[in-house]
């Protein structure tokens, strides 16, 4: 089956089976490099990697316009609740669930997770099954050795990674973290958006893995 993919900017993807969307980290308003506006973002699943505004972003006008679910940390699911979101999916890292367009599990990430000084729970990364592709999503997040393992576990056809460093890993890091995952194809995110996080995608280069790199609005059919 083939995957749409679209990258929304900064570490925001819109995943389109043909018969179910999934958003994550619908990040739009306010992101300077954004060619997507929220109402054009149709789907019936929102998975956030955790609650900082350049992630969390536009969720609740999505998900109230689409009757989309939330997945996300127990605590983000929560606010989404109190915030009059009808549907949501609470987890935490090392879990799973099943879904109709296929599975979410998330795992950890090394990072923080608040959202107008409010604790949001444990930063995750998110690896979501859908269309028979599984994409892991590493969220913000440091290298750590468990990648490695991770990607044995889990098999992903793509790793969506950040490389802009000072919040996340730089290049160089990223470059390591998509070799311990070990994904075919690995698309940098979490950089150029703004000055601090600027980086040169050429120094993400991983061994044996084809870096894809996307332009916002930019879509790409897999499979």
């Amino acid at each position: 089956m083939t995957l749409t993919i679209t990258y929304l900017g900064h570490a925001g993807f819109l995943l389109d089976d043909g018969a179910h969307a999934v958003a994550i980290d619908p990040f739009l308003t306010g992101n300077p490099l954004a060619k997507t506006k929220p109402d054009d973002v149709n789907c019936q699943y929102i998975v956030l990697t955790h609650g900082h505004a350049d992630h969390f972003g536009d969720t609740l006008s999505i998900a109230k316009r689409n009757n989309a679910a939330v997945v996300g940390a127990f605590e983000i699911c929560t606010y989404c609740e109190q915030q009059g979101i009808a549907k949501t999916e609470p987890m935490n890292p090392g879990g799973q669930i099943s879904t109709d367009f296929g599975w979410v599990a998330l795992t950890q990430a090394f990072h923080s997770s608040s959202f107008d000084g409010q604790y949001m729970g444990m930063p995750c990364g998110a690896i979501i099954n859908i269309g028979g592709v599984t994409i892991y999503h590493c969220g913000d997040t440091g290298l750590f050795s468990d990648m490695k393992l991770l990607g044995e576990l889990y098999k992903p056809d793509i790793a969506c990674i950040p490389i802009g460093d000072r919040f996340t890993m730089g290049p160089e890091l990223a470059t390591k973290a998509a070799e311990f995952i070990g994904a075919k194809i690995a698309i940098p995110i979490h950089y150029n958006t703004w000055p601090p996080i600027e980086q040169d995608p050429a120094n993400f280069n991983p061994a044996d893995v084809e870096v894809k790199v996307m332009a916002p609005g930019e879509t790409w059919q897999y499979g």
